[in-house]
């Protein structure tokens, strides 16, 4: 064995590429006892990340060693496709007792990506007034907060003085494993405030609950899709809030951890769809990432023969000025660089809600302003460089006359078309780069050869 091998694990937050290599070498030599002490220390979010890294074979290899270390935590770190392939490399005991200490929200964001006979074999795993709680939250919508919520609430009458709400506390022997409030009832299980862990034990026993509520409740409904949930939890600094159905009767809460990891996602969405890579990950394999990147790629293609026919019908001009066929990529390059700034800011004001109809106008008129001062800033730069290059001051009044108007068209274009989009029930994130990129680079190309056309020939 290496001295590497023989160095003592220390426990960190971060996982390191040192640890990942104890680990392989601990199942290489087949070190059952040295797979433990390497493992069991780490935090669920580190080992899933351990397991994402390594390859299909080692990981079967360390998971046929490491018994019984994979726990519900574990897998709801996982991404999706490694979820899968170890679920189905679990026997019902190891899948049982991974799932048992799990929340209810944890057990169905489990479920959501698994296939039929998978999610099947959790269920299984679950004690019957478990599974009937799991299976009633998989019956809401997809991506709702009924998906989202946690079945296990903490509540009690809005009658009830501090001390009898302690006392409960105290003899509860089931409480969730984190809570932030205790949800104030009516008798129609209407929830009508809440109060913060601090304040109840803050006051005195004497005390009714209903005077130490919090200004912040506020109800979710059970269908409302989960991005509007976490948007609400970001705009009004909420921690948790109980979650309704259509009679206004309490079902679940749902805690902020939740709606930070919906509004990471959807972050993360936006930004991967921006650049036409869809919800592809590094765990993904060949095909599969193929697949998800071949259809925009296809896109751009036709996007770019677009661009190519607006080349082509100043064929006579470029090939009497070789300078046209030097100069014209700065042009569709700087307005494709103009549009996508635009188009980013324009597309995270949308899912941030900041974006709307009522100031939708002066956003607009804002890009293009910037667009404009930016297109003259840099038109007189190239304009000399087109003068000093080519000797020309003729190709140095077209260079910026063409760099103003695309700069400008891009300002527009970055920010129209994603609210169009939007508008039309098409996600920004998803189309608008292609769109805008088009624009840019035709706009570009006929500026450019169109002036020169015009003022040259």
């Amino acid at each position: 064995m290496t001295d590497l091998y023989d160095n003592p694990p220390e426990l960190s937050d971060v996982l390191d590429a040192q640890r990942v290599l104890d680990v392989r070498l601990a199942v290489e030599h087949e070190d059952v006892a040295r797979l433990h002490m390497l493992l069991d220390p780490l935090h669920p979010a580190d080992i899933a990340d351990l397991l994402e890294q390594i390859s299909d074979g080692l990981r079967t290899r360390l998971l046929h060693f490491w018994k019984g270390g994979i726990d519900g935590d574990v897998l709801s770190e996982l991404d999706e496709s490694i979820r899968e392939d170890i679920i189905d490399g679990l026997n019902s005991a190891e899948l049982a007792h991974a799932v048992r200490d799990l929340d209810s929200d944890d057990v169905v964001d489990l479920l959501e990506d698994l296939n039929e006979p998978q999610q099947e074999a959790i269920l299984d795993a679950l004690d019957d007034a478990e599974r009937i709680v799991v299976e009633q939250s998989l019956s809401f919508p997809e991506n709702s907060a009924g998906r989202l919520m946690q079945r296990e609430v903490v509540m009690a009458p809005e009658h009830w003085s501090v001390g009898q709400a302690i006392d409960y506390l105290r003899r509860h022997q089931n409480l969730p494993e984190q809570f932030y409030h205790m949800i104030l009832i009516d008798p129609r299980m209407r929830p009508t405030g809440y109060v913060t862990l601090g304040k109840l034990l803050g006051a005195k026993r004497a005390v009714p609950l209903h005077d130490i509520v919090e200004d912040s409740f506020r109800t979710i409904p059970v269908d409302q899709p989960e991005k509007d949930v976490a948007y609400a939890f970001n705009q009004y600094h909420l921690i948790s809030a109980p979650v309704v159905d259509v009679d206004d009767r309490l079902v679940g809460v749902i805690t902020i951890d939740d709606a930070m990891i919906v509004l990471d996602e959807e972050y993360e969405e936006d930004m991967m769809r921006l650049a036409g890579v869809g919800e592809g990950s590094l765990s993904d394999r060949v095909i599969e990432t193929t697949r998800g990147r071949f259809p925009w790629l296809a896109v751009n293609l036709c996007t770019a023969i677009v661009a190519s026919m607006v080349i082509s019908m100043f064929e006579a001009a470029i090939a009497q000025f070789v300078a046209l066929a030097v100069l014209m990529p700065i042009v569709a390059s700087m307005g494709g660089n103009a549009g996508t700034q635009s188009l980013t800011v324009a597309v995270r004001a949308i899912a941030t809600k900041d974006l709307t109809t009522s100031n939708v106008w002066r956003v607009i008129r804002r890009e293009i302003l910037v667009g404009l001062l930016n297109g003259i800033i840099f038109a007189v730069v190239l304009g000399l460089v087109g003068y000093f290059w080519f000797g020309s001051s003729i190709i140095g009044w077209v260079l910026a006359l063409a760099m103003v108007l695309n700069m400008v068209v891009a300002g527009l274009a970055g920010t129209v078309v994603p609210v169009l989009l939007e508008k039309i029930g098409i996600d920004p994130a998803l189309a608008s780069g292609a769109f805008v990129t088009t624009v840019t680079d035709v706009v570009g190309f006929f500026a450019f050869l169109g002036l020169a056309a015009w003022m040259l020939l």
